[in-house]
């Protein structure tokens, strides 16, 4: 008996869709199971749909394409969840190339550990002339976050979701995040919360090409601030102690510390710049600050400006 097993990609006004869909063509069924692709174009009128459908005449896997309008990633994401009947679901970015083994480490990975989810990295690659600190660090990276020798949530531009786990069934992402991002990590913290399992298989590697936009320390200043502020909502939600707000303004006291202390090592103090960003931004979600925007028409304006 094989399941069924699709793989979803959320875009929105990205020509690397097209080089995301060809890697997965090339890809090696898994024993077992039955694949295909599923398309979600989130922008507020059909844009892929031209595209996909020529690159769904040449391909011998079954590709499908929805329009879920409007310029929130959660609706694009609910789509995924509402359209697809397969039991297996995988997410990866628009803007992400897989290698032809990246599904058999994901599945194998299930099958060995059990897990109702399983992670996998995403690389980064920059275009020449990025700074020499981020090609260093690769600060761009994608790795789970693990406390302990447990990983407390997750992300959806490389995950494989097994929907018939309790603690993943009739789950949804939350539209209030949608456009502000988050929406994957308060998703999988609560997978969690439910008595959900998230394994990690470092094999299954997608590769990222970075756009210039993102090449910048204040990209990267905004992003790690609303990372904190989502994490710092979630926190909330469940009482935040005072204990919690003076870890918290420790650790940005701290960052501020370190990165004053190792002010001419350009990796290690923008690093802990932006670990202190993290936590700033923490501060702002317990105290229920107005989350950053990272995705919609208005966001993708400010890209192009």
């Amino acid at each position: 008996m094989t399941e069924a097993l699709e793989i979803c990609v959320c875009t929105y006004r990205r020509p690397q869709l097209t080089n995301t869909l060809t890697s997965l063509f090339k890809l090696v069924q898994p024993d077992g199971y039955d694949l295909s692709i599923l398309v979600v174009d989130n922008d507020d009128w059909p844009s892929a749909a031209e595209a996909v459908e020529a690159l769904a005449a040449d391909t011998a896997i079954p590709l499908r394409y929805v329009h879920c309008p409007q310029g929130n990633i959660s609706i694009a994401r609910n789509g995924a969840l509402a359209h697809s009947t397969a039991r297996f679901l995988a997410f990866i970015d628009d803007d992400e190339v897989a290698p032809s083994d990246w599904l058999l480490h994901l599945t194998s990975e299930m099958e060995k550990t059990a897990a109702d989810v399983v992670l996998g990295p995403v690389e980064a690659d920059y275009a020449d002339g990025a700074p020499a600190w981020m090609q260093r660090t690769r600060i761009h990276a994608t790795m789970p976050v693990w406390v302990d020798d447990r990983i407390i949530t997750g992300y959806t531009c490389n995950v494989l979701i097994d929907r018939h786990s309790a603690a993943v069934r009739d789950r949804m992402f939350d539209l209030l995040l949608g456009q502000t991002g988050g929406e994957d990590t308060a998703f999988f913290a609560k997978v969690v919360a439910e008595g959900g399992t998230i394994a990690f298989s470092p094999d299954a590697l997608l590769r990222e090409t970075i756009p210039p936009y993102r090449v910048s320390f204040k990209w990267l200043l905004r992003r790690r601030f609303r990372m904190g502020q989502t994490h710092g909502q979630l926190v909330a939600k469940n009482g935040a102690s005072v204990r919690l707000w003076a870890v918290t303004v420790g650790k940005v006291v701290y960052c501020a510390g370190a990165a004053a202390l190792q002010v001419v090592w350009q990796d290690r103090r923008n690093k802990a710049i932006l670990r202190g960003a993290l936590h700033l931004g923490a501060l702002s979600g317990l105290a229920g600050g107005r989350i950053l925007q990272q995705y919609g028409p208005e966001f993708t304006q400010r890209q192009s400006e």
